[in-house]
Protein backbone atom coordinates (compact mmCIF):
# COMPACT_ATOMS: atom_id res chain seq x y z
CA UNK A 1 0.00 0.00 0.00
CA UNK A 2 1.44 3.51 -0.86
CA UNK A 3 -1.27 5.24 1.00
CA UNK A 4 -1.46 7.95 -2.07
CA UNK A 5 -5.26 7.75 -2.26
CA UNK A 6 -8.10 7.95 -0.17
CA UNK A 7 -9.21 4.27 -0.49
CA UNK A 8 -5.64 3.15 0.49
CA UNK A 9 -6.25 5.07 3.50
CA UNK A 10 -9.49 3.71 4.31
CA UNK A 11 -8.28 -0.13 3.38
CA UNK A 12 -5.60 0.66 5.60
CA UNK A 13 -7.86 1.62 8.60
CA UNK A 14 -10.54 -1.27 8.18
CA UNK A 15 -7.50 -3.70 8.47
CA UNK A 16 -5.58 -1.68 11.47
CA UNK A 17 -9.31 -2.32 12.96
CA UNK A 18 -9.77 -6.05 12.38
CA UNK A 19 -6.19 -6.61 13.60
CA UNK A 20 -6.66 -4.67 16.75
CA UNK A 21 -9.61 -6.47 17.22
CA UNK A 22 -8.03 -10.20 16.39
CA UNK A 23 -5.26 -9.36 18.26
CA UNK A 24 -7.56 -8.28 21.80
CA UNK A 25 -9.78 -11.18 21.08
CA UNK A 26 -7.25 -13.92 22.80
CA UNK A 27 -7.59 -12.12 26.36
CA UNK A 28 -10.76 -12.89 27.48
CA UNK A 29 -12.67 -13.62 30.49
CA UNK A 30 -14.67 -17.05 30.28
CA UNK A 31 -18.08 -16.88 29.60
CA UNK A 32 -21.04 -17.35 32.18
CA UNK A 33 -23.99 -16.84 29.72
CA UNK A 34 -24.56 -16.94 25.96
CA UNK A 35 -27.07 -16.08 23.39
CA UNK A 36 -28.37 -18.77 21.60
CA UNK A 37 -26.28 -19.21 17.75
CA UNK A 38 -30.10 -18.52 16.37
CA UNK A 39 -30.42 -15.19 18.24
CA UNK A 40 -26.83 -14.03 16.65
CA UNK A 41 -28.10 -14.49 13.54
CA UNK A 42 -30.85 -11.63 13.58
CA UNK A 43 -27.73 -9.45 13.76
CA UNK A 44 -25.02 -11.23 11.66
CA UNK A 45 -27.13 -12.01 8.78
CA UNK A 46 -27.78 -7.44 8.18
CA UNK A 47 -24.10 -7.03 8.80
CA UNK A 48 -22.86 -9.31 5.99
CA UNK A 49 -25.43 -7.97 3.58
CA UNK A 50 -24.50 -4.19 4.94
CA UNK A 51 -20.50 -5.44 3.98
CA UNK A 52 -21.16 -6.87 0.64
CA UNK A 53 -23.06 -3.55 -0.45
CA UNK A 54 -20.37 -1.02 1.37
CA UNK A 55 -16.94 -3.00 0.64
CA UNK A 56 -18.15 -6.07 -2.50
CA UNK A 57 -19.23 -3.58 -4.81
CA UNK A 58 -22.22 -5.86 -5.76
CA UNK A 59 -24.43 -3.35 -6.62
CA UNK A 60 -22.34 -2.22 -9.57
CA UNK A 61 -25.79 -1.78 -11.52
CA UNK A 62 -29.17 0.25 -10.85
CA UNK A 63 -30.18 2.70 -8.93
CA UNK A 64 -27.62 1.18 -5.40
CA UNK A 65 -24.95 3.19 -7.63
CA UNK A 66 -27.12 6.60 -8.17
CA UNK A 67 -24.25 9.05 -6.87
CA UNK A 68 -25.52 10.79 -3.07
CA UNK A 69 -22.16 12.74 -2.70
CA UNK A 70 -19.96 14.54 -5.00
CA UNK A 71 -16.96 12.92 -6.14
CA UNK A 72 -14.23 15.02 -5.27
CA UNK A 73 -11.39 14.76 -3.10
CA UNK A 74 -12.48 16.63 -0.51
CA UNK A 75 -15.49 14.43 0.04
CA UNK A 76 -13.30 11.68 -0.53
CA UNK A 77 -10.74 12.95 2.52
CA UNK A 78 -13.78 13.86 4.86
CA UNK A 79 -14.59 9.84 4.25
CA UNK A 80 -10.89 9.13 5.54
CA UNK A 81 -11.15 11.35 8.28
CA UNK A 82 -14.42 10.07 9.27
CA UNK A 83 -13.22 6.64 9.15
CA UNK A 84 -10.06 7.08 11.35
CA UNK A 85 -12.57 8.71 13.42
CA UNK A 86 -14.77 6.06 13.68
CA UNK A 87 -12.05 3.56 14.31
CA UNK A 88 -10.23 5.21 16.45
CA UNK A 89 -13.58 5.56 18.86
CA UNK A 90 -14.17 1.70 18.33
CA UNK A 91 -10.34 0.97 19.28
CA UNK A 92 -10.85 3.19 22.33
CA UNK A 93 -13.88 1.74 23.56
CA UNK A 94 -12.65 -1.99 23.32
CA UNK A 95 -9.45 -1.13 24.80
CA UNK A 96 -12.19 0.08 28.24
CA UNK A 97 -13.86 -3.25 27.92
CA UNK A 98 -10.55 -5.33 28.01
CA UNK A 99 -11.61 -8.89 29.27
CA UNK A 100 -15.27 -7.80 29.52
CA UNK A 101 -15.62 -8.17 25.69
CA UNK A 102 -17.27 -10.65 23.18
CA UNK A 103 -18.40 -10.52 19.64
CA UNK A 104 -21.33 -12.56 21.20
CA UNK A 105 -23.79 -11.35 23.26
CA UNK A 106 -22.39 -13.22 26.73
CA UNK A 107 -22.01 -12.48 30.35
CA UNK A 108 -18.14 -13.32 31.64
CA UNK A 109 -17.48 -14.87 35.08
CA UNK A 110 -16.60 -11.74 37.11
CA UNK A 111 -18.21 -9.54 34.33
CA UNK A 112 -17.91 -5.72 35.37
CA UNK A 113 -20.01 -2.39 34.01
CA UNK A 114 -17.96 -1.08 32.59
CA UNK A 115 -18.10 3.27 33.37
CA UNK A 116 -15.00 4.49 32.15
CA UNK A 117 -13.51 6.42 28.82
CA UNK A 118 -16.30 6.31 26.27
CA UNK A 119 -18.49 4.91 28.39
CA UNK A 120 -19.18 7.29 30.67
CA UNK A 121 -21.32 9.15 28.42
CA UNK A 122 -22.32 6.53 25.51
CA UNK A 123 -23.41 2.81 26.53
CA UNK A 124 -22.52 1.21 23.21
CA UNK A 125 -19.50 3.36 21.63
CA UNK A 126 -17.83 0.55 19.95
CA UNK A 127 -20.96 0.54 17.46
CA UNK A 128 -20.66 4.39 17.29
CA UNK A 129 -17.19 3.76 16.18
CA UNK A 130 -17.93 0.96 13.77
CA UNK A 131 -20.88 3.07 12.44
CA UNK A 132 -18.94 6.36 12.36
CA UNK A 133 -16.24 4.52 10.11
CA UNK A 134 -19.08 2.99 8.05
CA UNK A 135 -20.54 6.08 7.52
CA UNK A 136 -17.06 7.64 6.63
CA UNK A 137 -16.91 4.61 4.30
CA UNK A 138 -20.05 5.48 2.77
CA UNK A 139 -19.01 9.29 2.35
CA UNK A 140 -16.06 7.90 0.04
CA UNK A 141 -18.08 5.71 -1.81
CA UNK A 142 -20.77 8.22 -2.28
CA UNK A 143 -23.50 6.17 -3.54
CA UNK A 144 -27.01 4.99 -2.32
CA UNK A 145 -25.43 1.14 -1.55
CA UNK A 146 -23.15 2.75 1.34
CA UNK A 147 -25.82 4.95 2.93
CA UNK A 148 -28.41 1.80 2.63
CA UNK A 149 -25.40 0.08 4.55
CA UNK A 150 -24.65 2.29 7.32
CA UNK A 151 -28.91 2.41 7.94
CA UNK A 152 -28.82 -1.88 7.62
CA UNK A 153 -25.33 -1.43 9.97
CA UNK A 154 -27.21 0.84 12.85
CA UNK A 155 -30.44 -1.86 12.66
CA UNK A 156 -28.05 -4.53 13.56
CA UNK A 157 -26.31 -2.82 15.96
CA UNK A 158 -29.72 -1.59 17.65
CA UNK A 159 -30.62 -5.18 17.78
CA UNK A 160 -27.51 -6.58 19.53
CA UNK A 161 -27.57 -3.58 21.89
CA UNK A 162 -31.13 -3.92 23.06
CA UNK A 163 -29.86 -7.76 23.52
CA UNK A 164 -26.68 -6.94 25.64
CA UNK A 165 -28.81 -4.31 27.33
CA UNK A 166 -31.55 -7.11 28.40
CA UNK A 167 -27.98 -9.42 30.13
CA UNK A 168 -26.85 -6.31 31.76
CA UNK A 169 -30.07 -5.38 33.34
CA UNK A 170 -30.34 -8.77 34.69
CA UNK A 171 -26.82 -8.90 35.67
CA UNK A 172 -26.47 -5.51 37.22
CA UNK A 173 -29.76 -4.92 37.98
CA UNK A 174 -30.16 -1.18 39.71
CA UNK A 175 -26.40 -0.57 38.77
CA UNK A 176 -27.22 -0.65 35.00
CA UNK A 177 -30.56 1.15 35.06
CA UNK A 178 -28.69 4.16 36.89
CA UNK A 179 -26.23 4.13 34.01
CA UNK A 180 -29.00 4.10 31.44
CA UNK A 181 -30.57 7.26 33.24
CA UNK A 182 -26.99 9.00 32.52
CA UNK A 183 -25.60 7.53 29.06
CA UNK A 184 -27.06 7.09 25.88
CA UNK A 185 -27.04 4.29 23.44
CA UNK A 186 -25.23 4.86 20.45
CA UNK A 187 -24.31 9.40 21.41
CA UNK A 188 -23.32 11.03 24.49
CA UNK A 189 -26.56 12.03 26.91
CA UNK A 190 -25.92 15.34 28.02
CA UNK A 191 -28.53 16.40 30.65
Amino acid sequence: MDFSSSRQWIQGLWILFGLYWLVSAFKLKKTKRRESWLERLRYVLPLVVASCFLFQGVAQYGWLSVRLVPDTQAMQWIGVLLTAAGVAIAIWARWHLGTNWSGVVTLKEGHELIRTGPYRTVRHPIYTGILLALLGTAVAVGEIRGLLAVMIAWLSFYAKARREESFLSEEFGAGFAEHRQHTGMFLPRFS
